[in-house]
């Protein structure tokens, strides 16, 4: 073992020793690799190896830097000059018959463990859509899950937290106890001020029925389409899922089509029927490539299809934005992310989180009916500036119609939007600055400035 640490029950790793640079970037997903080189990297392996590296950092006047799941586009694990707790091996699972609470590490993938942990017990929980997304970084930037217009956020499915704090003592906190972690943890990404050890999950019975909807078009229904979907889609039962998106399928056709996609979380396919009853109104119907009315399918079914759409061993740029406003200028506003995307292998997803529910006490706080996202992926490092310029494009020309952006698909450090309601952002910086206020956390990486919570094309405030 390096580092002079024989305490740890797993493996530091100081910058220069044998095998640093492979832990300093193992488990990250996109591999647009960051130049940016951390002082050491704690491969832990238990909880109580978490509560050492952050009293080591303490002692070595390291900042801390967390990986969870390692599925950040924008790597927020790679720190120059911190300490890395990777806490892959923190994958501990459980569950209590009595209170239908799951007790989970925050490494677990949400698709490939968690879910058919539960799933053996006739229980589920909303967790990511892509299988291989670990809990941590899911959760604490509030958790786009399955069926979030219907059920919410995942975020809001923790009852509680097990957190290890800048003082390096290990907490539980929940609505009861260390009431304002357990504010940040629902919402604060990066800019949480601890490490979660465990999430305390509210699970849910496992749906009964699912079916979906599937209706492809050419790009040049693109606006017919989707004005149609932005004026109906908060008509649609809650129990629906709704997705647009872009991408290259080539059984239907040789260039990107547009799918309009509905999945059912119900009792049985009688009801299902009557929940997608709406998407045979589509205008455009008759002109479509493919319709798949209310056929069933099951969850792994839907998750083999994420795998595919998001492989591992690729360079990724991904941005977003919540939209709002009528049709006629939000549907204008997409249409590069939409019908001009820069190769074979990007798509463009279109999210309904209408009708809105009203959101509870979280740090999570920013969202709007229509969330969009853009997921550029390539291999060759010389396309590098080329997709990220065409990112950038696309994004800008939502600005005339955007809200905000949900943390968990940005990168700070490229393009700032808001991501919280200023209270929200205010209230977590009066946390921050109780619970760490030495800055033992790296907190949020959105350059020199750091995060300011606001957009990027107003006038900023000169940082603090």
């Amino acid at each position: 073992m390096s580092g002079a640490a024989p305490e740890l029950d797993g493996t530091l790793l100081l910058r220069g020793d044998a095998g640093f640079e492979e832990a300093r970037v193992d488990r990250v997903f996109n591999r647009r690799l960051p130049a940016r080189t951390p002082a050491a990297v704690l491969r832990v392996a238990s909880e109580r190896d978490v509560v050492r590296g952050v009293r080591l950092a303490r002692e070595r006047g390291w900042r801390v830097a967390v990986r969870a799941g390692g599925h950040s586009w924008a790597q927020w694990s790679v720190r120059d000059d911190a300490l890395v707790l990777d806490l892959g091996a923190l994958q501990d699972l459980e569950y209590d018959d009595t209170t239908g609470l799951a007790a989970a590490g925050p490494a677990v993938p949400g698709g490939t463990r968690l879910s058919p942990f539960l799933a053996g017990r006739g229980r589920f929980f909303p967790g990511g859509h892509c299988p291989t997304v670990g809990l941590g970084g899911f959760l604490l930037q509030g958790g786009q899950g399955w069926n979030a217009r219907g059920w919410g956020w995942a975020a809001e499915h923790v009852a509680a937290v097990d957190v290890v704090t800048a003082e390096g003592e290990l907490v539980r906190a929940d609505a009861d106890r260390n009431a304002d972690l357990y504010w940040a943890a629902r919402g604060a990404g990066p800019g949480f001020p601890g490490v979660v050890t465990r999430f305390h999950l509210r699970t849910m019975p496992a749906p009964a029925h699912l079916a979906q909807t599937v209706q492809a078009f050419r790009l040049g229904d693109f606006d017919e389409v989707m004005t149609w979907l932005h004026e109906a889609h908060a008509t649609v039962a809650d129990t629906v899922e709704i997705v647009a998106l872009t991408k290259v399928d080539r059984g239907l056709a040789a260039e990107p089509v547009l799918l309009v996609t509905a999945l059912a979380f119900v009792a049985d396919a009688g009801e299902a029927r009557r929940a997608l009853a709406p998407f045979r109104a589509n205008p455009a119907l008759d002109r479509a490539l493919l319709a798949l009315d209310a056929v069933p399918t099951t969850l792994d079914e839907q998750r083999e299809r994420q795998l595919a759409d998001s492989p591992e061993g690729h360079r990724w740029a991904v941005d977003n934005a919540w939209l709002s406003g009528p049709a006629q200028r939000v549907v204008p506003a997409m249409r590069r992310a939409f019908t001009a995307l820069p190769n074979e292998q990007a798509f463009t997803i279109w999210f309904s989180m209408a009708p809105l529910r009203p959101l509870p006490d979280m740090a999570f706080s920013l969202q709007s009916e229509i969330y969009l996202a853009s997921y550029v992926r390539w291999t060759d490092e010389a396309d590098d500036e080329r997709h990220q310029a065409w990112l950038a494009t696309a994004m800008a020309d939502l600005e005339p119609v955007t809200a905000g952006q949900y943390l968990g698909d940005s990168d700070l450090a490229r393009r700032q939007v808001r991501f919280m309601t200023d209270d929200a952002w205010a209230r977590l910086r009066e946390v921050v600055a109780r619970r760490d206020p030495d800055g033992r956390f790296v907190g949020h990486l959105a350059g020199t400035q750091g995060a300011l919570n606001r957009n990027h094309w107003e006038a900023q405030p000169q940082a603090r």
